[in-house]
C-alpha cells in the first residue's frame, strides 16, 4: 500500500505519522497505543477548506490529560468558520484535526488526573482550535479539566450536541447576568443552538422566559418553556410593552447580533443585564447606558485557547449533567445523520442555517 507522511500537531509540537486514505476501521473502546494508527479527518489548507481522510498516530495522555475514544462530534457555526479560515483567533496551524465538541469513552488516564477512570463516558468542549487537536478522529487526547461525565440519560450523539452551546449559555446567563428566580428574561433567537439552551437554563433557574423565533419555530420555543415572540410581526417596542409594561426585560441574552443586538439595547430594564455571544459589530451604547445597563460578551473558546479557567468549564458541565439527568435540560438535534464519510455535508448543513445541533457519528455505535 502506498504510504505517505503527515505532520500532526500533538498540542506541543509536530510529528510525523502515516496515513492511508481509504481506512474505515472502527476500533473498540480500549487503550490505544501510539504505535497503532487511528482514522482522522485532516484539514490541509484553509483555501479549499476540505477534509482529507487519513490514518494518523494518536498521542498518549500526558499529565492532567485523558485519551478518549470519540463516539460523536458536535458541529457548531464556529467549526465552519475555523475550517474556512474565518476565525483568526482560533485557527490551528495546519495540517490539523478539527472538531470542538466531543462525547466518548475514556481509554487512558494521564498522571495526576482525578475523578475519571477507564471506561467513563465523558463529554466536553475540548479541541479543534489552535494547539488542541479535535474530535474528528477515532481517538482524542484532551485536558481532563475541560471534561465531565456524560449525562446517563443521553446518548453519545445527544451529549456531543451540548458542550459549546451549554457552556456559552451558562457563562452568559449564570456567570455574567446571574439570573434569579422571578426575573423576566428575553432570549433573542430562542430556537437556535445556544438559544434553546438559554431558554431551558433560565426556566430551570425560575425565570419568566420569553424568546423570539420564526413562526415555524414557536412550538419548539413553547415546548422548551418560553413564551414565543414572533419578531417578524411584533416590533421590539410592542413586545416590551406587552410583556413588561414598557419597563424592559431584566436580562436579555442575544444570540443573533447585528440589528437584533442594537434593538435589545433599548429593550432592557434599568439596571438590567444584556449578554451577547454574537457581538461582532460596532454598536451605539447610548440607549443602554442611559438605562444603566450592564453589557457582557461571551467568547466560549477562550479557556481552550489561553489555558485560563479550564476547570470552570468542567465544573459547568457537571452542573449541566445534573440538570439533564433531572429532566430540566435537553439538547435538540437535527434529525439527519452524518458520519466521518459525510462530515463535509454536516458542515454544509450548519452553514446553510441548521439552528438545532448537527452531530457527526465518529463511531459506528454512536
Amino acid at each position: 500500500m502506498n504510504l505517505a507522511q503527515l505532520r500532526v500537531h500533538d498540542g506541543r509540537s509536530y510529528r510525523t505519522a502515516r496515513f492511508r486514505p481509504d481506512s474505515r476501521r472502527s476500533p473498540a473502546d480500549r487503550p490505544h497505543s501510539g504505535n497503532i494508527d487511528m482514522r482522522a479527518l485532516i484539514l490541509d489548507t484553509y483555501q479549499n477548506g476540505r477534509f482529507r481522510d487519513a490514518d494518523i498516530q494518536p498521542r498518549s495522555p500526558a499529565h492532567g490529560e485523558l485519551q478518549i475514544r470519540v463516539h460523536a462530534s458536535g458541529v457548531n457555526p464556529v467549526d465552519v468558520l475555523i475550517r474556512t479560515g474565518q476565525a483568526p483567533f482560533a485557527m490551528p496551524e495546519l495540517p490539523a484535526v478539527l472538531g470542538t465538541d466531543a462525547a466518548g469513552v475514556v481509554t487512558a488516564v494521564g498522571a495526576g488526573v482525578k475523578g475519571f477512570a477507564l471506561g467513563d463516558e465523558v463529554y466536553g468542549l475540548a479541541g479543534g482550535v489552535r494547539g488542541l487537536p479535535g474530535s474528528l478522529a477515532e481517538f482524542m487526547t484532551v485536558d481532563a479539566a475541560l471534561m465531565a461525565k456524560k449525562p446517563a440519560n443521553l446518548t453519545m450523539r445527544e451529549a456531543a450536541a451540548l458542550p459549546l452551546v451549554a457552556l456559552t449559555a451558562w457563562e452568559g446567563l449564570v456567570d455574567r447576568a446571574k439570573v434569579q428566580s422571578g426575573q423576566k428574561v428575553l432570549v433573542q433567537g430562542g430556537s437556535g443552538g445556544v438559544g434553546h439552551v438559554v431558554v431551558q437554563l433560565a426556566k430551570a433557574f425560575g425565570a419568566e422566559v420569553y424568546a423570539t423565533a420564526q413562526p415555524q419555530k414557536q412550538d419548539l420555543v413553547r415546548a422548551l418553556g418560553a413564551t414565543p415572540i414572533d419578531y417578524m410581526k411584533t416590533s421590539v417596542e410592542q413586545y416590551v410593552k406587552i410583556f413588561t409594561g414598557g419597563k424592559g426585560f431584566d436580562i436579555i441574552y442575544d444570540t443573533v447580533g447585528g440589528d437584533t443586538l442594537e434593538a435589545s439595547l433599548g429593550a432592557i430594564n434599568h439596571y438590567g443585564h444584556i449578554t451577547s455571544c454574537a457581538a461582532f459589530e460596532t454598536h451605539n451604547l447610548l440607549i443602554s447606558s442611559l438605562r444603566c445597563a450592564v453589557i457582557s460578551a461571551v467568547y466560549v473558546l477562550y479557556p481552550m485557547l489561553s489555558g485560563e479557567r479550564r476547570a470552570h468549564h468542567g465544573a459547568i458541565l457537571r452542573e449541566v449533567t445534573q440538570l439533564v439527568e433531572a429532566g430540566r435540560l435537553r439538547p435538540v438535534l437535527d434529525p439527519r445523520r452524518f458520519t466521518l464519510d459525510t462530515a463535509m455535508d454536516a458542515h454544509d448543513a450548519v452553514k446553510a442555517g441548521a439552528n438545532v445541533k448537527v452531530v457527526i457519528d465518529v463511531a459506528k455505535d454512536a
